[in-house]
């Protein structure tokens, strides 16, 4: 027996303890450490810190180095073809040329009787025999010189390390240094922004499970009232002293308070099912809220105050927006800089093979060079002042937008503090109701079991008592909410 009852005693224990009781607090945490979107924004903000690393490299020289390889189907040649043709055959050409004008010259001075005949052949003969030597060394000189011009370029390499480092860009590269910054600042504007809307969400999903469970109560102890006076009037009706009519009538209310504790246990669930979503757990994970056991007359009035200062100074909407304003003027000061001049310093080393330094010699050779490059726009039909001008005109928009959205947050902390300060009140006023209620349908119980009130009458005090403390709940829940939505127009929701 005793070990039924241990069995039994565990097997009511161990699923209570499988339940997860979750605060307020714990909530948040568990909905900003798993919440995809606030992740999202986390991301974007790790992209625009890379990316303002990235722009800051723009004020450093930058390194490149190529290099190819080139295979022509022909040469380039520095010499035509005559040219060629003439300096193979150097050594013929000259050697005609110089014994034809011997040969003339040696005819002449024998006329002339400065040497003999015999002394003129003989000289003919010398020459003779030294013109086939001399054409064929200076037919190899040729062809030497020939070879000398050759570029021998159909496999062509080269390579080149190149460095450019900026000097002046027009004031492009602080203006574009500085929107990145700004970009890094409005994506941790971006980030706090959704972790106050996620907090906001998880918030108003807590609070309404918490409104739920009182309801799911409240939904319980009315279907036990109602059921109590439906046994008390079938007992009346087999006395005869009341009607099948009213029997009807009440068995109607009985089934729509079996109604309502089935609604409000479903929406229960749902609730449920959702908050385990937003905070990143499976949506059939058994929890249970700190406060859902709390009653409604446990909460205090919002003694909260609202201020439109603290809103402009903290709401992340408004310093996105100023951010938006200044990454227009830097977007402007972006586009002048375009059309403005600009000076780059260059530099590097390049080697070739052929060598051209030498000959087009088959060996790698290079050369170191360095070098000012100056731009500067001289015409350009008026391009670069109306594209300035656009940009003008679409800062002033973000700045018109930045004003308005400062008057519709004023408004809004204004809205913010109403609904506060009408939250109290009702929340006062259905703390009076659900008294006069309770003390109503006190006396409809006793002057129906007295017999000078009717089922009907009980049934409207019914239906007013469960009106008075749904009203209560909500009010109470209004309260939280209210506080939880001023704190969130002021941008003080953390």
């Amino acid at each position: 027996m005793r070990k039924v009852l241990l069995l039994a005693l565990l097997g009511i224990i161990l699923p209570v303890r499988a339940q997860q009781v979750l605060s307020l607090d714990s909530c948040r945490a568990m909905a900003l450490r798993n919440n995809k979107q606030l992740s999202i924004a986390r991301f974007n903000q790790e992209i625009a810190r890379y990316t303002k690393k990235a722009v800051a490299t723009k004020y450093l020289p930058k390194i490149d180095a190529i290099g190819g390889y080139e295979l022509m189907s022909k040469e380039i040649s520095l010499l035509s073809d005559d040219s060629k043709t003439a300096l193979n055959n150097l050594g013929n050409t000259v050697m005609k040329t110089t014994g034809e004008s011997l040969t003339s010259m040696i005819t002449a001075m024998a006329q002339n009787g400065i040497i003999t005949p015999a002394q003129a052949q003989g000289i003919g003969q010398i020459v003779g025999q030294m013109s086939a030597p001399m054409a064929q060394s200076l037919n190899a000189v040729g062809s030497e010189i020939r070879q000398s011009f050759r570029s021998n370029n159909r496999n062509m390499m080269g390579g080149a390390i190149m460095v450019r480092q900026p000097i002046y860009m027009g004031g492009a590269i602080t203006a574009a240094n500085k929107m990145a910054e700004i970009n890094e600042d409005l994506t941790a504007h971006a980030t706090e922004s959704s972790i106050q809307n996620t907090i906001f969400s998880i918030d108003e999903t807590y609070w309404l499970i918490c409104s739920l469970k009182q309801k799911n109560k409240l939904a319980k102890n009315f279907l036990e009232v109602v059921t109590k006076l439906d046994n008390d009037v079938q007992k009346m009706i087999k006395e005869g002293v009341a009607t099948r009519a009213d029997g009807l009538k009440v068995s109607v209310k009985v089934n729509e308070a079996e109604m309502m504790v089935t609604q409000a246990e479903d929406g229960l669930a749902l609730a449920k099912m959702l908050l385990c979503q937003q905070c990143g757990m499976p949506l059939d994970s058994p929890i249970v809220l700190a406060d859902e056991e709390n009653t409604p007359s446990t909460v205090s009035p919002s003694a909260i105050s609202g201020s439109a200062a603290i809103a402009m100074e903290n709401r992340p909407e408004l310093k996105m927006l100023s951010d938006a304003v200044e990454i227009s003027q830097q977007t402007t000061r972006l586009t002048r800089a375009v059309y403005l001049p600009q000076v780059a310093l260059t530099g590097g080393y390049l080697i070739t093979n052929p060598n051209v330094y030498n000959g087009f010699e088959n060996k790698f050779s290079g050369v170191w060079n360095i070098g000012v490059m100056l731009r500067v726009p001289i015409w350009n039909w008026q391009e670069g002042a109306y594209k300035v001008r656009a940009s003008k005109v679409a800062t002033n928009i973000a700045n018109m937008e930045l004003q308005e959205a400062k008057e519709m947050i004023e408004l809004q902390v204004n809205q913010n503090m109403f609904k506060v300060k009408e939250a109290n009140k009702k929340y006062a006023m259905t703390v009076k109701n659900v008294e006069k209620a309770e003390e109503n349908l006190r006396c409809a119980n006793v002057g129906f079991q007295e017999g000078v009130m009717t089922a009907t009458e009980v049934m409207e005090a019914q239906t007013a008592w469960l009106q008075a403390k749904t009203q209560h709940i909500d009010a109470a829940i209004e309260v939280r909410l209210s506080e939880t939505g001023l704190k969130k127009s002021m941008g003080v929701l953390d």
